[in-house]
Parts: C-alpha cells; sequence; structure tokens
C-alpha cells in the first residue's frame, strides 16, 4: 500500500504526501500486543481469497487477524520461521504507524494485500513460483519538500515508504526476517524495493511495456520475466478497487477525490501547478474513473490476462461493467447540464422580454 507512514521530521503539507509528522514517531513495541483476537469463520476464510470481499466490514483487530491468518496460509511464517509474536507485533507496529488520510491508510493497505492474496490463490502464483521466492510524487517534486530533496525527485513517496518499512524490520521485537540468513535477507530487501517503487505511477507506461516484452517467450525460469510479473501483480493490485463489487469500489472514489482535492487546493494556495485530474473545479466521479479505467487499468488487466486467462471472467468483466456504468453516469450528468443551461436561456430571455423596453439591455 502506499499509506503514510510516520516517521521523524515534519512538513506544512496536510495532505497524502505529507508523511513525515513529528509527533508520529516509531514506537518499539516489546508488549506481547493486546488486540483482540479476531476468530476467523470459515466462511471469512473463504471470502478472503476473493476479489469480491467486503473491506469495508471490518474493524482494525480484524484485519489485523485476516493479515495474520495469510501469512500463515502462504506458509511464510514456517519458510522464514517467523515468531507467532513478533508477527503480531509487526502487522501491529504497521497499523500504528499509518496515518488516516481519506484514502492512503491502513484500509488501503488491507486492500492492496487482500488483492494480492486472492490473485495468489486465483491465478496458483504459489506453484508457479514454486521454485522462486516470491517474496502525488508531483506535490514533493514542485514544492522542493524535505523527501524529495532526501530522494533525488525520484520516487520520494515509495522511497520514504521502503525506508520506514525497514526502520521497524530494525526493531528487534518487529523483525520477521530475524531467522533467514544474510544472503536471503539481500534478496528479500530488494525484493521489497523494487515491487513498492513499482507502485510509482509515473512508472506506469514503461513498467507494463517492459512487461508486454516478456509475455512472447514468458518464462518462470528467468529471473527477470518473474520481477516484471511481481511488478506488474502489485501495481494491479494497488490499483484494484475498481475489481471489487460497485457498493465497494464507489466509496474508494470518493476518499481518493477528497484527498486529491486536499492536495490540490493546497497546491494552488502555494501557487504551484495543480494537475487537472486532482482539481476540484475540472473533476466528477465519472470523468475520473472514466478516463483511468479506460487507459489505465483495463489495459494493463487485459494484459495480465495473456498470462493468466482466469483473470478475465473474475477481474477483467468487473472493469468493464464499471467503465460502462461511468459513462451512462457521465451521459446523464451531461443531459442535465445541457437541459440546466438551456433553462438557464430561457428564464433570462424572459426576463429580458418582460421587462418595460426603455429598461432592455
Amino acid at each position: 500500500g502506499k499509506g503514510e507512514l510516520g516517521a521523524n521530521g515534519a512538513t506544512n503539507c496536510p495532505c497524502k504526501y505529507s508523511f513525515l509528522d513529528e509527533n508520529k514517531k516509531l514506537m518499539p513495541r516489546r508488549d506481547v500486543p493486546s488486540y483482540p483476537k479476531y476468530m476467523l469463520s470459515q466462511e471469512t476464510i473463504e471470502a478472503l481469497r476473493k476479489p469480491t470481499f467486503d473491506v469495508w466490514l471490518w474493524e482494525p483487530n480484524e484485519m489485523l487477524s485476516c493479515l495474520e491468518h495469510m501469512y500463515h496460509d502462504l506458509g511464510l511464517v514456517k519458510d522464514f520461521n517467523i515468531n507467532p509474536i513478533t508477527l503480531k507485533r509487526w502487522l501491529l507496529c504497521i497499523h500504528d504507524n499509518y496515518r488516516s488520510n481519506p484514502f492512503h491508510n491502513f484500509r488501503h493497505c488491507f486492500c492492496v494485500t487482500q488483492m494480492m492474496y486472492s490473485m495468489i490463490s486465483l491465478c496458483n502464483l504459489q506453484s508457479a513460483f514454486f521454485h522462486m521466492s516470491f517474496l502525488h510524487i508531483r506535490y514533493q517534486i514542485n514544492a522542493r519538500t524535505e523527501l524529495a530533496v532526501r530522494y533525488n525527485d525520484i520516487s520520494p513517496l515509495e522511497n520514504h515508504h521502503c525506508a520506514v518499512a525497514f526502520q521497524i524490520l530494525a526493531q528487534p521485537e518487529c523483525n520477521i526476517l530475524s531467522n533467514v540468513d544474510k544472503e536471503q535477507f539481500k534478496r528479500i530487501r530488494q525484493g521489497i524495493i523494487t515491487l513498492i517503487l513499482a507502485t510509482d505511477m509515473a512508472r506506469h507506461a514503461e513498467i507494463l511495456d517492459s512487461f508486454k516484452e516478456t509475455l512472447d517467450s514468458f518464462d518462470y525460469s528467468d529471473e527477470e520475466h518473474v520481477t516484471q510479473l511481481k511488478m506488474i501483480l502489485i501495481k494491479c493490485c494497488d490499483i484494484s478497487n475498481e475489481v471489487r463489487p460497485m457498493e465497494v469500489a464507489e466509496p474508494w472514489v470518493d476518499c481518493l477525490l477528497e484527498e486529491y482535492f486536499m492536495q490540490s487546493d493546497r497546491e494552488k494556495s502555494e501557487g504551484l501547478p495543480v494537475a487537472p485530474f486532482m482539481d476540484r473545479d475540472k473533476v466528477t466521479k465519472p470523468t475520473a474513473q472514466i478516463g483511468f479505467l479506460k487507459f489505465v487499468l483495463i489495459p494493463m488487466f487485459e494484459t495480465v490476462t495473456k498470462l493468466f486467462p482466469e483473470v478475465e471472467e473474475v477481474m477483467l468483466h468487473p472493469l468493464w461493467e464499471s467503465r460502462d456504468r461511468y459513462e451512462e453516469l457521465k451521459q446523464t450528468d451531461d443531459t442535465m447540464k445541457e437541459v440546466s443551461l438551456q433553462v438557464q436561456a430561457e428564464t433570462k430571455e424572459a426576463f429580458y422580454f418582460s421587462l418595460p423596453k426603455f429598461n432592455r439591455f
């Protein structure tokens, strides 16, 4: 996910890209985590493996228990010899260091993880990777914030998330990788960095094009091919809300637009350039989603379908339906605007001709 993980330092921006908060520091967790244990029912366990899972129904402690289940179910606890208490501390520390942004928050993190979990299940990725270790930036750059300067303008947000993730792992009580050898840790670390940096949308076209080039001769024994696949899968999951049922997906659009508008308002007040897709004076929900679905989401999922045909029915069909629904909504909006303008014009005309001739303008 791309939520804001707290760290030392401060910046004036109140929006998504303000992830340095002097009041929010990484706190060591030496206690045994005490979040109420949520016992997953068989029904929940099965639902968790599907993109239709309703992420709005769960309290933080329930989401933490679901995440715990995923670590155990995927064999990560066994393979990396993770102490179950350390796993709890790690998850709780991740939760505690997310900020309460409208969109990029802990629930978004859970969403991305749950979608990846369902893709692993749907595409049988554990088997595919059996021999492998499967393990808006613009504001930062324009405003010359501390992070953009620190990371030389290259993916400042994603670089920061890498840094904080490894800060948390550096705390012995939260280090879920303490039992892997140095070489393994190096490979896992590189994998984590590669995948977090892949979520920078500034690199979208580059990553998608590189993946397309592997498709005709995709080879699971080619490490470069597998890395390209992992990058495209994390990208799919990171922006996958429209794959979910309408009643689950739509509230996320409102949350994202709220966050965008907070950012663009700030940019306007500071005299910085504003991206049209973030401007509250130019964006409507249908226009925002139609472009994103047609030019980003659908082409990416169509590409993934070439390698995993099972993705079409479960993930691509909902995207097509969502695009059609938003196009209908836009048509309705456009019609309403036309009617409104016509009524205004007729009202003005009627008012003009109702005036005495000498008062007409």
